[in-house]
């Protein structure tokens, strides 16, 4: 009875996912109506309740939930946290106030998505970075053949957690514990790489690891959490150049890109003077990310007209406000790097170009640099941190 009801719910998030335009691919879609997304949500999740200011997240735990509605909760397309700064929901005591995720199951449209956008057929060598969960790993073995998979978790803990998961599932692909960032040496040259995390730039030692003509799937992303999803395709010369895609796909940056530990905040005083742009603009999708290219540094805080961006390596600041007579935005800046005037002309730029989404970029990369830029003559690029 238990296995019906799951494969119902299954077959209805495949039917709704299809209808939504968010599935396409044959064999993706089988993926998608014999992978048991319940195995891999494994003994408990945390669900998150939103008090003003603040996220408390509770573990949710399989055995004290009832089978129907455990399925139920399963096959939603809703991301699902299964790990909070480092700790499993399994092995939370109660309910956490605040909290960073640190692994989760993403919803299975972004995921089944990803798998489509990647170009993954039989046959095909493909890397995953971010097991997370396995539940990725299960699709692509469907779709790719297992024999051909290899799965990268730097987290110890959620490795061993998917791992068990998916033997359970009967998939046996080729299971690492490092830095996905690295890669996988033993087992290149592969046709794909898809990372189900965020990097700041493409380590190049990654991207020799991936055949002449092959795909790299991968968010771009920062400390300034502006995202993008790129397509790279790999050149013969070792070069590499693709465009960002439609939608809004982000993930949890890859920890050894993560922003690095500071002391508290304390916002110091600096020089003062009208802002050329309204700071709510970071706040945008696609205005986020360009800020993000002008201050690859900076780490972004506050919200609306009330934006901090801290520089942790030179101290620099820049905050803003609205202005005290009520008209326009004031921003304080503080320290050798002047962040704002950067973000400023970033968006400028942006916007005398229509303001247009995310996927009006390139990315382009050579041995020598990487460089982001709009799609369009003469437009304006960005060179990445490396």
């Amino acid at each position: 009875m238990t296995d019906d009801l799951a494969a119902v719910l299954r077959h209805r998030l495949v039917e709704q996912l299809v209808a939504d335009d968010e599935l396409r691919d044959p064999e993706v879609r089988r993926a998608a109506e014999t992978v048991p997304r319940e195995v891999f949500l494994g003994p408990a999740i945390y669900q998150p309740s939103s008090p003003p200011g603040v996220t408390v997240w509770t573990p949710t735990r399989r055995d004290d939930t009832p089978v129907d509605a455990w399925l139920r909760l399963t096959y939603q397309n809703q991301t699902w946290v299964t790990q909070l700064d480092g700790v499993l929901a399994e092995e939370a005591v109660g309910p956490v106030t605040g909290g960073s995720p640190t692994s989760s199951s993403t919803l299975p449209s972004v995921i089944l998505g990803m798998i489509e956008q990647a170009g993954v057929a039989r046959g095909k060598r493909v890397l995953i970075i971010g097991t997370g969960t396995g539940l990725s790993t299960a699709y692509v073995c469907e779709v790719a053949g297992q024999e051909n998979v290899t799965s990268i978790e730097a987290d110890a803990a959620a490795a061993e957690r998917a791992r068990r998961a998916l033997a359970e599932a009967d998939y046996t692909p080729t299971l690492i514990t490092a830095d996905g960032l690295r890669g996988h040496r033993d087992r290149a040259p592969y046709d794909i790489v898809i990372a189900f995390c965020s990097m700041r730039y493409i380590p190049y030692g990654l991207l020799q690891q991936i055949k002449a003509g092959g795909t790299l799937l991968v968010t771009l992303a920062g400390w300034g959490f502006g995202h993008g999803l790129v397509r790279l395709t790999v050149e013969d010369d070792g070069t590499a150049e693709g465009r960002f895609l439609p939608g809004y796909t982000s993930f949890m940056i890859a920890r050894s890109h993560d922003r690095p530990p500071h002391g508290p905040l304390e916002l110091l005083p600096g020089d003062e003077r009208p802002s050329v742009i309204d700071p709510a603009l970071l706040d945008d999708w696609s205005g986020r990310f360009v800020a993000q290219l002008a201050a690859p540094s900076a780490e972004r805080l506050g919200t609306g007209a009330e934006q901090i961006l801290l520089d942790v390596a030179t101290g620099s600041q820049a905050r803003t406000r609205t202005a005290d007579n009520g008209e326009g935005w004031t921003v304080v800046r503080r320290g050798p790097l002047d962040l704002w005037t950067a973000i400023e002309n970033s968006i400028t730029q942006w916007q005398s170009h229509g303001s247009p989404h995310v996927s009006s970029f390139r990315m382009a990369i050579t041995p020598h640099t990487q460089k982001v830029s709009l799609d369009e003559p003469h437009g304006p690029s960005w060179t990445l941190p490396i």
